[in-house]
């Protein structure tokens, strides 16, 4: 049974990765290698995703207690497919970083260096502290010093990765050049409200439920958990806020952009009328 998951967690992600980027090229025959890592590494990340939020379903909806039920499910995943993907996504973000400035004819990324690395980490900074962080800190969390409690709210984190689907698919129309059709719209209206409540209102649901739990009322609750606890929360809240204000910077400049288009064909469309 470990020897299925090791190779289900640590062969499982690279795999896929691999043969995503085998196999596009002879669909996508026009696209770059930038084009094919980056939706290679969407689709390979959707799966985890998908898997995550599976696995967060089953645990919530398998605990009648927040603090002492346990499943089996959490330590399983964590340890076999949580922490093989963080591993494996930090080195494909890498090549589709890598790749994505060479096509853009930049010197320095003829080949890799530890210049291409440094700038890799420089220019995502945010996202590879994340991925370690979670390596560092919410493994030893998950593994010892929980001490067997909170499986509920693990679960609760797995469901954070209820947007990524929806994020990549939006990813992926832009590469297909399909920006504008209603679908790449509707996603947009998606990805926003998913993002907030399965990455912002999920801490402040968690803080709620642990109150349920203990009979006090929510804002005495970061007094009664440890210090350790609360400010693990707010590392694992503070990038989501930020990259959820970046997400509808990116929605707004997108709506005004095509008002503009709109006004424009209007315009176009008068004048034409009045020839």
């Amino acid at each position: 049974m470990l020897q299925v998951l090791w190779c289900g967690g640590v062969l499982l992600f690279p795999g896929l990765f691999s043969c995503l980027r085998k196999a596009l090229p002879s669909i996508f025959t026009h696209w770059t290698q930038a084009d094919v890592v980056l939706v290679s590494e969407r689709l390979v990340s959707t799966i985890h995703a998908i898997m995550a939020t599976i696995a967060g379903l089953i645990v919530v909806s398998s605990c009648n207690s927040v603090i002492t039920d346990r499943h089996w499910l959490v330590t399983y995943f964590v340890v076999w497919f949580g922490v093989p993907y963080m591993t494996y996504d930090i080195y494909a973000m890498y090549l589709s970083h890598y790749y994505r400035f060479r096509v853009k004819g930049h010197e320095e990324y003829k080949e890799h260096s530890f210049q291409t690395v440094s700038a890799f980490v420089r220019h995502e900074f945010l996202l590879v502290l994340h991925h370690i962080a979670l390596l560092t800190i919410l493994l030893p969390i998950t593994l010892f010093l929980r001490k067997g409690l909170g499986d509920y709210f693990i679960g609760c984190l797995f469901l954070t990765e209820l947007s990524t689907p929806f994020v990549s698919l939006g990813k992926i129309l832009i590469q297909l050049g399909l920006q504008n059709c209603w679908v790449h719209k509707v996603n947009g209206v998606v990805v926003l409200l998913t993002f907030f409540v399965c990455r912002i209102m999920l801490f402040p649901y968690m803080y709620w439920a642990y109150g349920q739990h203990y009979g006090i009322p929510i804002y005495s609750v970061p007094f009664h958990m440890p210090f350790s606890l609360n400010l693990c929360s707010l590392c694992i809240l503070a990038p989501q806020v930020y990259w959820f204000v970046l997400l509808c910077r990116k929605g707004y400049r997108l709506y005004q952009r095509q008002g503009k288009v709109q006004d424009s064909s209007v315009i176009k469309d008068n004048s034409i009328e009045d020839q």
